[in-house]
């Protein structure tokens, strides 16, 4: 940064734009090399650090008052280079608001460009009433998630939903001439397509996860590893041809793959803390092991126990349910019991 400071007072050029941003920049710049060198010590796949042209620079960080002011008057934006710009709030910034770091983001290019602000302020939590109620809740495919009472919320899967139009835009683009603006007009077509479905799945983790908070003063769910649930099968060599490999399940398990990613179970979960903790709601994360292979009545555990992906009938004592609500009143019986070790201890 020292000497970020010697080039603006001697390049011109440098020194009429923004510190912060320049700053901001630099501080990507050396996280990359520095993630570099950590996997180069650790023997990993070292992936040098490539250059990112103007063009694929997506994003800018300022500092509120140094390149970039906000009129709340106005509902203007100032940004240097730019000029005065008027913007449409996602929502009415706190009239005692601190402002400080300020991102201009941009998605998509030539036509279908969009720009977004993002500007991050302090709020004070709002607490919910007590409702006295408490849920635990399992994710899936079928259904996005089921609670203990038995609630199924679908799956609106957007991906799915969209995969015919996206294959046609990306079958379109691979007859593209490389550097051509048909391909450019055709790169952003794809990009806005991929946007609206993570746009979508978005809005549907607020709504869902607004609903959960509104209604239950604790929620428990399944502690998930997404990245090693959407990891390719092992490969199974064929001891009887040296160098061949057997079948190995992994055209199913790469359709499961993609459903399980399509769900969005990472990006809902981030939304519900987050909005747990601003109503004052408890979050418990449990170990999801054998949540729906055990019995709610008798406590027996089996795999045979759940026959079919919907259906849980249990070996021992005949009880049967849903395959999904059985294993949402295990993920609450496990957090209640979490919980109360906590406040015991």
């Amino acid at each position: 940064m020292v000497q970020l400071t010697e080039i603006r007072s001697v390049r011109p050029d440098q020194g009429v734009w923004s510190f912060t941003s320049q700053q901001q920049t630099l501080r990507r710049l050396d996280k990359a090399f520095g993630a570099f060198f950590r996997r180069v010590k650790a023997r990993e796949t070292p992936g040098y650090p490539r250059f990112r042209a103007a063009a694929r620079f997506d994003s800018v960080d300022f500092r509120h008052g140094d390149g970039i002011k906000f009129h709340r008057d106005k509902k203007q934006l100032y940004v240097m280079g730019v000029g005065h710009v008027q913007i449409r709030l996602h929502r009415a910034l706190p009239e005692n608001a601190a402002l400080g770091q300020v991102s201009v983001k941009r998605e998509g290019s030539g036509r279908r460009t969009r720009w977004f602000v993002v500007i991050p302020v302090e709020v004070q939590p709002v607490p919910l009433p007590m409702t006295g109620a408490i849920t635990g809740i399992d994710m899936g495919v079928a259904s996005f998630l089921t609670t203990s009472e038995g609630v199924h919320v679908p799956n609106p899967r957007h991906l799915k939903v969209a995969a015919a139009r996206l294959a046609a835009a990306q079958q379109d683009l691979a007859r593209k001439k490389r550097g051509s603006n048909r391909r450019r007009n055709t790169v952003s077509r794809v990009a806005t397509l991929h946007g609206t479905v993570r746009r979508q799945r978005l809005d549907h983790a607020h709504k869902t996860a607004l609903k959960l908070v509104q209604d239950h003063d604790v929620i428990c769910h399944e502690a998930l590893q997404i990245p090693n649930m959407t990891k390719r099968a092992k490969p199974v060599p064929d001891p009887a041809r040296p160098g061949a490999f057997l079948p190995n399940g992994q055209a199913a398990k790469t359709g499961l793959n993609k459903a399980i990613l399509d769900a969005g179970w990472g990006v809902f979960l981030s939304v519900l803390t987050a909005k747990a903790e601003n109503a004052g709601r408890d979050v418990i994360s449990v170990n999801p092991a054998n949540t729906s292979r055990t019995c709610p009545d008798c406590g027996h555990c089996a795999k045979g126990n759940r026959p079919s992906q919907a259906v849980f009938t249990c070996r021992q004592c005949s009880f049967t349910g849903n395959a999904d609500t059985v294993g949402a009143i295990n993920v609450l019986r496990a957090g209640t019991a979490l919980r109360q070790t906590a406040h015991a201890a």
